[in-house]
Parts: structure tokens; sequence; C-alpha cells
């Protein structure tokens, strides 16, 4: 239950204001996408989360809606307002959590990979969210400039 209310909280407090509606729409993004793929590995056997908050979805709600989109927001917004190379430190927060994150997960008994499924499959499909959220958020703000 902490993973899902400490990042919203979290957000509320430092997320900037003048940008919310930007950030949010990339965070956004990023909870589809990751939910999408974080699905479908569930759906296809490639890994499970023994425990859920939400029993009705069969994915981790708390990672799915909260942590991730969250971190990445802010990762996001802090690339914007001090002018650093998004991609450069999206990968490197999509490394943390495929293969140092998870596998914390693992360890304690929250996340279980199952057959083929490496924690490199993960960091693709890390890498494959943060790249469509930020296409697609770039698609908006383009159409946004050109009216």
């Amino acid at each position: 239950m902490g993973a899902f209310i400490l990042p919203l909280v979290i957000l509320y407090f430092f997320i900037d204001r003048k940008k919310a509606f930007h950030l949010g729409f990339y965070g956004f993004n990023v909870h589809v996408w990751f939910h999408y793929s974080d699905t479908a590995g569930v759906y296809n056997g490639l890994w499970t989360y023994p425990y859920q908050i939400n029993t009705i979805i069969p994915v981790s709600f708390s990672l799915d809606a909260s942590l991730i989109p969250v971190s990445f927001m802010l990762l996001y917004q802090w690339t914007i307002n001090h002018h650093k190379n998004y991609y450069l430190y999206a990968t490197t927060l999509c490394l943390f959590f495929a293969f140092i994150f998870k596998p914390l997960l693992t360890g304690i008994g929250f996340f279980q990979l199952h057959e083929w499924a490496t924690y490199g499959y993960l960091f693709v499909f890390y890498l494959g969210v943060i790249l469509l959220s930020k296409w697609i958020t770039n698609l908006f703000l383009y159409f946004e400039k050109q009216n």
C-alpha cells in the first residue's frame, strides 16, 4: 500500500505546477503503456505478482499506477527543468528498475519471473514504455504549438 500512496504524496509536493498538464499527460502515457506491457507479461505467463492491492487486476497496481509513472514523471520534469538528456537518464532509471528493483522484489517474494523471461526482457519493456511515452507526448506538444 505504501508503494501506491507514498509516490502520489511525493508527486503532490514536488510536481512543477506550471507544467502539471504536460507532466501528467506524460505520466498517464507511462502508466498506460506500462500497464499494457505488464498485463501482457502476466497473461503470457512471463511473470506474476503473488501479492496485490487489487485482486481484480492481475498486475501490481502499486507499480503500474503509482510508483513507476511517478518516478518517470519526476525524472522527466527534472530533465526538462535542467536541460538534461531525457533518453540517457530515463534509460538509467530503466536499468535500475529492471536490474535492481525487480530482482529486489523477486528476493522478497513480490515478483516472480517464469519460463524464458529475464530481467533483460524487462529492461526492453521499460525502454519501450519510456520511448513510446516520450514520443507521444512530443507529438501532442507539437500539435499544441501548431495551433
